[in-house]
């Protein structure tokens, strides 16, 4: 197990600031990979073997239902809906209109401009949800990468790792003063870039 993401859960489970279940088996996570085609990060499964975070009280304004995704029990269209939210959501901004010069020359139609899109994003690490809008780009044998809020292009770096997000999210709330680094599209995560 990673020291990061076992320190994360450890931090986490001491602030009691939502209910935790068991954490994820093995069996359980290759299921979970093998139905939505993920990886989660060596950190990321570490923080959710030691304890699966399922419920906290729901905030003023939250858009989330379920903020936390339900990796054991939560409906699997729920869950594909948690995975896909990004991704739908900026699909939609290129569609609207939205293209970054450092892509190239936008595609005449906006059918072609969303599937030049979605070529790019194939190439990119998946995105994959930790709380509510924040991600940490997936994949096997991969650790310590920042995790992301992701509200369409609005990319923002929550934490630069889980367990400085954890503090930052939970432990000591983000201040005022506090600007996070915007991140160009997925930052170094999108191949091409």
């Amino acid at each position: 197990m990673t020291a990061l993401g076992v320190r994360a859960a450890g931090l986490f489970a001491a602030l009691d600031c939502c209910r935790i279940e068991p954490g994820l088996t093995d069996a359980e996570f290759d299921r979970i990979e093998a139905q939505y085609d993920i990886e989660f990060a060596d950190d990321h499964r570490d923080f959710l073997a030691t304890g699966l975070p399922v419920e906290s009280p729901r905030e003023e304004g939250q858009t989330w239902k379920q903020p936390w995704p339900d990796w054991r029990n939560g409906d699997p269209a729920t869950l594909r809906a948690h995975l896909d939210w990004e991704t739908d959501f900026v699909v939609d901004l290129v569609r609207d209109g939205h293209w970054e010069s450092r892509w190239g020359n936008r595609p005449a139609t906006p059918h072609d401009a969303v599937g030049a899109f979605r070529r790019r994003l194939r190439a990119a690490a998946p995105m994959v949800p930790i709380y509510a809008h924040r991600y940490v780009p997936g994949g096997r044998g991969t650790t310590g990468s920042p995790v992301l809020s992701m509200y369409g292009f609005d990319i923002i770096c929550y934490g630069t790792d889980l367990l400085n997000y954890v503090v930052r999210e939970f432990a000591e709330p983000l201040s005022a003063e506090w600007r996070p680094p915007k991140i160009a599209f997925w930052g170094r995560y999108l191949k091409g870039d």
